[in-house]
């Protein structure tokens, strides 16, 4: 795949990225060349391969899901500078 100027900087505009024009020209030449390797990724055989998230199988640590504290609302808005009814107070940011 290759791409010109005009796309690299409509790519950039998108991105909210602010390219030179002058740098455009190296840019197009490096995405394209990157999106020759991205293609060269779909031509590999992975029939008969899991999908894996790791190389190493391994499975993450849990904690029960169990309530173990609570029942301090009062301690925690205590240094509040403005608590209601066990809620902070906050002023009102959206309209």
């Amino acid at each position: 795949m290759s791409l010109d100027k005009a796309t690299v900087a409509k790519i950039a505009h998108l991105a909210r990225i602010k390219v030179p024009d002058s740098d455009l020209e190296q840019l197009a030449g490096e995405i394209s060349t990157i999106m020759t390797w991205v293609e060269m990724l779909g031509e590999v055989d992975t029939q008969g391969i899991e999908p894996m998230t790791s190389v190493v199988a391994a499975n993450l640590r849990r904690r029960p899901d169990a309530v173990t504290d609570g029942g301090y609302a009062e301690k925690v808005v205590a240094n509040a500078t403005d608590a209601t009814e066990n809620f902070f107070s906050v002023p009102k940011v959206v309209e």
